[in-house]
């Protein structure tokens, strides 16, 4: 995609890769874009002024009071750029971005940013993990905050895990995104996500671990890129995405009946919910009292609600995509997804491990088709949203 015609201020912040911003900034304008150089002290220890200006045929600022820059130089720059991105970002900088700081030059410019701010973190793994770096992403996310990466790969440190940043080409691909004009406008796209909770008594219910991270993902990404999305959320503690419509149901008869309502004029619908096979024969009206060394359960069968829909759809339409969670090998996950394909007559499963995939920010998947299983490696829940809608947006053109 061309960049020609935009202008990207490209924030560079003290982390080893900053070197990797020099890469960014020559793709940056291979594709056409003028490119705006900034960076704060720190990135200086790391990068010297006159590489990056002589790539980027700009000065390099580094401070609010240079006076090559009539008035405020942090509102001058916002006001050319048509999107911020912060190459590398730190946990630091990500840190004072969720707190709305002013303190340099970086942080004043995401600030007064009037387009698209994209991100690229960038630090060891356990600083990645740590809650406080979470809470940061999670509060930049809900705010716009773009991000590109991290991905799992080896660390400066001489360890491999989650923290690496993305590639040069992967973060210009994905500020070309954002940039460009939305690409699934006009997509109607219907999520499930969390899990189902089936009561026992108005005391106790049957659930599962599902925390909804993954649906809640692919709906934040699919309304940032354009489609009309309703969400059907399990119980889950997690914010509704901008611009997505929200409905909230208990168990997977709930979740039935509001999908049998949102899917009339939908034209794909992702099933990332974790709904439970059973429920209870009988929900009792008091709470069940404690009675000898044993004591039994009678479920009954849910309706198998994804397989339903794929049985019951004409043609190609509604693109269905189903989740396999699993707990064997990588073959016997793949070789369920690739049952569970057949089945449930869906267009591609998202096979992933329960270890890698419950309770974390991350998930490591194979996307599974007739043809193909295409792993993917260890990747933000966003990041894999975003394979997920690639997948969705190519079946749609073609539907």
């Amino acid at each position: 995609m061309s960049l020609a015609g935009k202008t990207v201020a490209l924030a560079l912040t003290g982390s080893i890769a900053a070197y990797k911003a020099v890469e960014v900034a020559r793709l940056l304008l291979a594709r056409g874009a003028r490119v705006l150089p900034l960076m704060t002290r720190s990135a200086e220890r790391f990068v010297g002024k006159t590489t990056l200006s002589g790539i980027c045929g700009q000065p390099v600022a580094t401070e609010m009071w240079d006076a090559s820059y009539p008035g405020e130089m942090h509102v001058q720059m916002a006001d050319q750029a048509d999107l911020v991105l912060v190459v590398p970002a730190t946990a630091d900088v990500l840190a004072r971005m969720a707190q709305g700081r002013a303190d340099d030059l970086v942080t004043a410019l995401v600030l007064s940013a009037k387009g698209p701010v994209l991100v690229a973190p960038a630090m060891h793994t356990r600083m990645w993990l740590h809650p406080a770096t979470q809470r940061n992403v999670e509060h930049l996310r809900r705010d716009g905050v773009l991000f590109a990466g991290p991905v799992e790969g080896p660390l400066a440190s001489g360890e491999t895990g989650m923290g690496r940043m993305a590639s040069p080409e992967d973060i210009v691909e994905r500020a070309a995104r954002a940039l460009g004009q939305p690409d699934l406008q006009g997509l109607r796209l219907v999520v499930t996500a969390g899990p189902t909770f089936e009561d026992l008594d108005p005391v106790r219910y049957l659930g599962n671990r599902s925390t909804g991270r993954m649906g809640f993902a692919v709906a934040e990404r699919a309304a940032a890129r354009g489609a009309e999305v309703t969400l059907i959320a399990g119980p889950v503690d997690l914010t509704t995405p901008s611009g997505v419509k929200r409905l909230d149901v208990r168990s997977a008869l709930a979740m039935k009946a509001a999908l049998d309502d949102a899917l009339g004029a939908a034209d794909a619908l992702v099933m990332s919910a974790a709904v439970a096979d059973y429920r209870p024969a009988v929900v009792a009206s008091s709470k069940i009292k404690k009675q000898g060394e044993v004591s039994t359960i009678e479920l009954v069968k849910n309706p198998d609600l994804l397989a339903e829909i794929g049985r019951s759809r004409t043609g190609t339409t509604p693109i269905l995509v189903g989740f396999a969670l699993e707990t064997g090998t990588d073959d016997e996950v793949i070789a369920y997804a690739r049952r569970k394909l057949v089945e449930k007559r869906v267009h591609f499963i998202v096979a992933n491990h329960a270890s890698e995939a419950l309770g974390t920010t991350t998930n490591r998947a194979t996307l599974v088709t007739g043809e193909e299983a295409h792993p993917l490696g260890a990747m933000s829940k966003h990041e894999l949203a975003d394979e997920i809608l690639d997948r969705v947006r190519a079946l749609w053109e073609k539907a």
